[in-house]
């Protein structure tokens, strides 16, 4: 593994003095508590948490976490034997993240500061969710190749972006070969990965 060994506490230490000129934390708190709450309207996330499938004792990775909406509702469906990592480019959003969780009980959630880079071993995870995130990446080829390396192989990427059309959502994911699609619901497209990462 690649990552072996790195001190990532470092690593995420820089990259917070790098990424927090991309957004001002009142941009954020704006995003989270008045852009975010208009689209729960037409988008509700315990619909589209239906349609995401989880099973107890499972690793899971909500990149892009935002104010841990999903990341929370993950935490309760993987139970104490299963682990959530939440992953955001910007700390404000995994501090609320944290508050939200603590107030909750849940304690199975790790907080990874992040814009691409995931600091876990590859082939190490059950499932990612990745809603409403990827139109606001830069490197996306780089995001999905992170992710198919910490996905097991065949397992699911449950992807949403509602800026984005269906045809254009299929392309992106599909482009360089790292993911084909399984079936599309009402809110999520749901993605396996195709073996990249078997040696």
């Amino acid at each position: 593994d690649k990552y072996a060994g790195t001190n990532y506490q470092t690593i995420l230490r820089y990259k917070y003095q790098l990424m927090k000129n991309k957004m001002s934390d009142t941009a954020f708190w704006f995003m989270a508590n008045m852009a975010m709450p208009i689209r729960d309207l037409f988008m509700p996330p315990v619909s589209m948490f239906n349609e995401i499938e989880i099973l107890s004792g499972q690793k899971i990775l909500d990149f892009g976490c935002g104010p841990g909406t999903f990341t929370l509702m993950a935490a309760q469906k993987a139970g104490p034997k299963g682990i959530v990592y939440a992953v955001d480019i910007h700390p404000l959003e995994l501090k609320i993240t944290e508050k939200r969780a603590r107030k909750k009980g849940l304690a199975n959630i790790e907080y990874l500061l992040s814009d691409c880079h995931i600091p876990l071993s590859a082939n190490s995870l059950d499932a990612v969710i990745f809603i409403d995130v990827f139109h606001l990446i830069d490197n996306q080829k780089e995001v999905l190749n992170e992710i198919s390396r910490v996905l097991k192989p065949g397992e699911k990427l449950f992807f949403s972006d509602h800026h984005m059309k269906p045809p254009q959502i299929y392309d992106k994911l599909n482009e360089d070969g790292l993911f084909k699609i399984e079936k599309a619901v009402k809110y999520i497209y749901c993605f396996s990965e195709l073996f990249y990462n078997i040696v």
